[in-house]
Order: C-alpha cells, then structure tokens, then sequence
C-alpha cells in the first residue's frame, strides 16, 4: 500500500490548493478526485463555466443594447448557443488543465476514483470500472465539496426540471425560465438566459434578495434587476412541479395564501447545496458531524475529533464560496506542516456576478443594529464617477460602514460596474483593520471606478466627499 504524508480527498478549489501548499512545504501528497478533470464543482460546472456565459450574454446583450449609444451600429445579431457553449467548454477545458499541470509541476500524485475511509489513515478509492485500490496517509484532508440540493416536489430530470449543472449547457435559450431560489446561482444564470432573451420568473421564500445582507443594497439589486426584466416572486411557497409534453407547471402559493400554477418550459432548481459526505465513510470511522450534516471541525484548525484528519471547504460550517475553500486550503496545509494558518472569515468577500455586480464584506446596517454597535455610513453613487460615465455604466452606489467611535470599517457594499474586482481593496482593508479614513486618505488613480469607493469613505469618515 502506498504512503502519504498527506493525502488530500477532493480537487476543488480548497482541496487542489491545500495539496499544492503542502507540497511547496516538502510533504508527499496525494489527491483523489472523482472527476476525470480536475476543478471540482467551481471549475467545471459552477464557478468558470457560469461566468464564461455571464462574459458571453453581456457582450450580446451590449452588442444589441448599448453599442449604438457609443456610436457603433451592428445589424442583425444573432446568437450561436452552440458556439456560446464550445467556448464556455473551451475555457473550462484550459482551466482545469491549468490544475492538473499544477499536480504535475508539485509532484502530486493523482487518484481517480471514489474516496472512502478503510481507518483513520487508509482509504479505498474505487474506479469508474469497479477496481478497488488503496492507499495510505498520516493524515486525511476531506475537500469533497457539495452539490445541488434536490427535493421530491421537484423532481429533476436533467432536461425540464434542471438543477445549476444543466442549465449551464442548454441547447437553446428557454422561452420561460423559473428559477426556485433567489440565491447567487439562481441569479447569475436567469441573468444569462435572461439577456439572451428568456423571461425568467424567481420564486423565493424568504421577503427579499441575499439573506442577512444589508437590505438597503439588496433592495437596490432588486431595483435594478426588476429593471432589466426579472419578476420576483417573494414570499413564495413552491408546492411541485409536474410536465406536461414541453412546459412545466409549477403550482405556487403567495403570502396572501392563494394558489397559483405557474407555466414555463424549463425549471432552474436552485435552493442551496448540500456537502458531499455520503459514501464517504468518514462518519464510520467515528468523525463526528454537525447538527446540518457537515463536519464538525475545531475552528480555525480544521481538525475534526479524529486528530489526523482535517476537513474544509463546503463540507464544514460557513460560507460555500470557492475562494473560502482556498483559504482554508492554504491554512490547513499550513498547519499540518507545523506553520501558522490562519483564515480572517471577517474579512471573506461576497460576490454575485450579475450586472451590474454586487459584492460585500463585512457586515450590513441592520447586523450592526441586532449587535447593538454604533457605526456610521458614507454613501456615493457611480452616476457621478467619470469612468463609470466614460462606460457608460453608471447604475449602482457603494455604501461604507464604519464604528461611530473609532472610524474602523465595518462592511463595505458595492453594487455597480466591476464590483467583484473593487471589493478586493475593501477586503484587504479588513484584513489590515482600517479605517474609513484610510481608504479615504489613500490616493486612487482618476479616472477609476475605484474612485466611488474613496468617496464614500471620505462620506463615512467625516462628511467630506468631494464631488458629492
């Protein structure tokens, strides 16, 4: 049987880095992954391949709608759903290659198959065929991420009833999409089928957009996605679907308790995600789990109760987002190799890549008022931004809040063009305990949508926005 230092179960985000840190660090590594390509869920069929379309649907969508404010005139455009998605795989393809030459360069040995707990330090992996094979590792990384929860009343088919895995690869745009969940998956692709000329109807339980998220931002997303077409069902209880012949019923009922079926041709499934912890043995073995069935770890170590064997990334409590599963990754690998690791969750940005954008850190208005902590909030809208208007993008506002007393930044909110990559400065900000005042003080280049950024924090600071 083959020995590890380390062996890593899962490829994702969380644990392909996990395996290249703790290789950089000298220790031989292995990692099994279920997957002939490497990537995990992220790379493809969640993270690359949603944003690929996203790329895609906004450069139709401005080619038909905004060019010709730039004094640019396009006749006939027309979209090529199987070229959209050649080049959706085609980027898929490139990435997750990029992964498998990472384990090549480091020197990672790669298993595929299904991975399984023997004990604590072996694991059988059985191939597609059935072949069993196992190996053996002082300690067990488990990064076996998540999949697409699926309920009964919505019985997914793969073709009608869809969950975020297929509807990233239909043959032709829906002439009516429902999405079940108001959540970021659910948004990004009804804004792609949307631009592409779906209508797209959302049906969400809860009263409004991103949960705990400051509601006057997630009012203001809404705002602007009701705008470009989305109908939003709040407060909407789904009761089943059934199809009959191409269409899909879907029987609804409002706050106000009245039934109603809803008529479209495809059903987007997109009510969260749950960890993959089945078959994997784990629990067997004596690992305890959470009350939500995820692994229950010791904060910050990533240890579970068995102390040679460490979980990360969607399998253990907090956010599911892929750059939180890097993090961990590194941290873990870190700590295994007797370094320090550390992840800052507080400082773990939040993004939906609709656009415009939208993407936070921190905490919201009202989080800081259940927590009882004063704070005050700059505000400044990208209307007056000369980058966002040389754009010609201009929807969107950044919101800073920071402690009344001390000025230290409490949550940073960015709706607008590019937010994804703005909120990068926030986060590093967090990261180093700054102030409003800091981002205020530091010089941003002109003209830059960054600038938005840096008026509101002369807002919040002291009331000092310049072009306010």
């Amino acid at each position: 049987m083959e020995q590890y230092d380390i062996v890593v179960i899962g490829a994702g985000p969380g644990g392909y880095v996990a395996a290249v840190r703790a290789a950089q660090l000298g220790k031989k590594v292995a990692i099994i992954e279920k997957r002939k390509t490497l990537g995990g869920t992220c790379l493809n069929v969640g993270c690359i391949p949603s944003k690929a379309l996203l790329d895609s649907s906004e450069e139709y969508h401005k080619t038909k709608h905004k060019l010709s404010d730039h004094g640019i005139s396009v006749k006939d455009v027309k979209i090529d759903i199987a070229k959209m998605m050649a080049r959706k795989d085609k980027v898929v393809s490139e990435v997750t290659s990029g992964v498998d030459y990472l384990m090549k360069k480091n020197k990672i040995t790669r298993y595929l198959g299904h991975a399984s707990f023997i004990s604590k330090n072996e694991i059988s992996i059985t191939a597609e065929d059935g072949k069993k094979e196992s190996i053996s590792g002082t300690n067990i990384i488990i990064a076996s991420g998540s999949s697409p929860i699926e309920i009964p009343p919505l019985p997914v088919d793969g073709k009608n009833i869809v969950t975020s895995d297929h509807a990233i690869a239909l043959d032709a745009v829906p002439e009516h999409l429902i999405i079940v969940g108001a959540g970021v998956i659910g948004l990004e692709l009804g804004s792609v089928w949307l631009r592409l000329g779906a209508k797209v109807t959302v049906v969400e339980l809860m009263p409004r957009l991103f949960g705990t998220a400051d509601q006057a931002m997630a009012s203001l997303a809404e705002r602007l996605l009701t705008g470009q077409g989305i109908n939003f069902l709040f407060e909407t209880k789904v009761h089943g679907a059934k199809v009959k012949g191409k269409k899909v019923e879907v029987e609804i009922e409002g706050k106000d308790g009245k039934k109603t079926i809803l008529e479209g041709d495809k059903v987007l499934v997109s009510i969260g995600r749950r960890p993959n912890t089945d078959g994997l043995g784990a629990k067997e073995i004596g690992v305890e789990m959470t009350d939500r069935g995820r692994i229950k770890v010791e904060p910050n170590k990533f240890q579970t109760n068995i102390p040679n064997i460490y979980a990360i990334g969607d399998v253990i409590d907090g956010p599911m987002l892929a750059h939180k599963a890097e993090d961990e990754g590194i941290a873990v690998a870190e700590l295994i190799c007797g370094k320090y690791g550390h992840v800052n969750y507080k400082a773990i940005p939040w993004i939906v890549y609709t656009w415009p954008e939208v993407a936070w850190v921190g905490l919201g208005e009202e989080e800081l008022k259940a927590k009882g902590i004063e704070y005050k909030v700059g505000k400044y809208m990208f209307k007056p931004n000369a980058r966002a208007k040389a754009m010609n993008e201009t929807d969107g506002q950044v919101k800073v809040l920071a402690d009344k007393k001390t000025d230290k930044l409490l949550g940073v909110y960015i709706v607008g063009p590019r937010a994804s990559d703005m909120i990068a400065e926030a986060a590093v900000a967090f990261e180093f305990g700054a102030s409003a005042e800091d981002i205020a003080r530091s010089t941003h280049a002109h003209p830059t949508l960054s600038e938005v950024l840096r008026e509101a924090a002369m807002d919040a600071d002291a009331k000092w926005s310049i072009h306010s």
